[in-house]
């Protein structure tokens, strides 16, 4: 009986902890190992008017999706990522 308890003890601690999930994004680093700036990006916060100005207009632009709204711009060396009209990360592309 007592074994019984003690399974059924860490059977239910096991479940409280809920599962856990690790992902691994693999991405160009937009900048050296040593700090310098790759890359000219767009930094986090800069509107979207600001961006198109700086770097003209998009190759490709994708549309905002879900709550809160976020949309892709791409040019040729990298990605924005936008929410509502602010970047929110810019990607290096391959």
């Amino acid at each position: 009986m007592r074994r019984i308890a003690l399974s059924m003890s860490l059977l239910l601690l096991a479940g409280s902890a809920g599962p856990v999930l690790a992902e691994q994004l693999l991405l160009d680093a937009i900048r050296s190992p040593d700090g310098q700036q790759q890359v000219q990006s767009p930094r986090r916060g800069t509107t979207m008017e600001a961006v198109r100005s700086r770097f003209g207009t998009p190759e490709q632009t994708r549309p905002a999706v879900g709550d809160p709204p976020i949309s892709r711009w791409q040019y040729p060396q990298f990605t924005v990522y936008f929410e509502h009209d602010r970047v929110i990360h810019a990607v290096a592309r391959r």
